[in-house]
């Protein structure tokens, strides 16, 4: 089976970060978030995979490159038309993917614990005509959500629905056949003006089609928004084998590293920090008279010197110094974050911040 994953979009309810970052690069326990759905797809058997991606995005394929760090040969094929939803993202690849081979789709956003395995493996088994995968989830308003008859059969897929037919959200992985190309030529675009996934679902069912679908085993996350994502790096973190957590940057002997923590190549840590995991540094940081807390992660070419921080996700080549704490916050790449250094007897506060910005003081 080939695999299509989704990384358009423009990510609104995360600028400004997302300015000049696509958000399915912002790191997850120290790599990029796209990794996750690639190597999903990898571990359940995929030699090629396609990658959806905004006109003129380059990034994205300077990051993750041709595919030979995961042994599959990549893809990339740029979203025609504008933003039409995902549905029309799959369209938009069909050339690549042909109309006559099954295929896994998944959103380059949404991280699972325990893989897809289980549901591609549903797929043959029961030699359905699409498969999917519901979890539980609290947000269930900003989601598709599965509708079910008074006998437990799935009838319906309802988007974004005010008043939810269901707790059961379905997730950011999907398998088809043949029939997905079949079900978007029947399919309108919504009152939003996007051709919507749950419609392709919900056809699928009215016309008699075989769609399957399992429980998540374990947790799924779909980082929708900053919070989110800083869940994501909890859960990410928290099932990272306990082998990925080495040190391999210079230490000082006088630094107290705790717990599971994550050092990468050139990165130095000086005499009076304290670290308590789990927490990845990246390559080159440079971290002095810090506190590092739980679930923190430290981009490549950071420096943070007389601060503290926890729960956090600090892009590359950031400075954090002398600001005190630091706790549930996302900063940027190249961003200063520092103690104000003018001798006026002044109480204010300097700050250049962009739109969408949130800054608690």
């Amino acid at each position: 089976m080939k695999a299509l994953i989704a990384a358009g979009g423009h990510a609104t309810r995360f600028r400004p970060i997302t300015w000049s970052i696509n958000k399915h690069l912002l790191p997850l326990a120290g790599k990029p978030m796209i990794f996750y759905p690639i190597e999903n797809v990898v571990e359940a058997g995929v030699k090629e995979i396609a990658i959806n991606i905004n006109p003129g995005d380059k990034e994205i394929q300077e990051v993750v490159g041709d595919g030979s760090r995961w042994g599959v040969k990549i893809t990339y094929i740029e979203q025609v038309g504008g933003a039409c939803g995902i549905a029309h993202a799959v369209y938009n690849a069909r050339d690549w993917l042909g109309e006559d081979e099954p295929f896994i789709f998944h959103l380059g956003d949404n991280i699972f614990r325990a893989g897809i395995k289980n549901i591609v493996e549903r797929f043959h088994k029961d030699c359905l005509h699409c498969a999917l995968t519901l979890s539980r989830a609290p947000n269930l308003t900003e989601l598709g959500v599965a509708a079910f008859d008074a006998n437990g059969k799935l009838t319906r897929v309802v988007e974004k629905p005010k008043d939810p037919p269901s707790d059961l959200a379905v997730t950011g992985v999907y398998v088809y056949d043949k029939n997905f190309f079949e079900a978007f030529r029947h399919i309108q675009p919504s009152a939003r003006g996007e051709y919507e996934i749950s419609d392709i679902h919900t056809w699928l069912i009215e016309n008699g089609f075989k769609v399957g679908y399992d429980i998540v085993d374990g947790w799924w996350k779909d980082p929708g928004r900053p919070a989110q994502l800083l869940e994501g790096n909890i859960l990410a973190m928290n099932t990272l084998p306990q082998s990925s957590y080495v040190i391999e940057g210079e230490v000082d002997k006088a630094a107290q590293i705790h717990g599971l923590v994550k050092i990468e190549k050139g990165a130095k840590i000086g005499p009076n920090v304290l670290i308590r995991g789990p927490v990845v540094i990246g390559e080159n940081a440079e971290i002095n008279n810090a506190f590092i807390g739980p679930f923190t992660t430290i981009g490549t070419g950071c420096v943070v010197d007389g601060a503290e921080i926890e729960h956090s996700v600090i892009l590359d080549k950031s400075t954090i110094k002398n600001v005190g704490r630091i706790d549930g916050s996302m900063i940027g790449r190249n961003v200063t974050v520092a103690a104000k250094t003018c001798s006026l007897p002044s109480s204010g506060h300097k700050m250049f911040v962009g739109d969408n910005s949130l800054v608690e003081l």
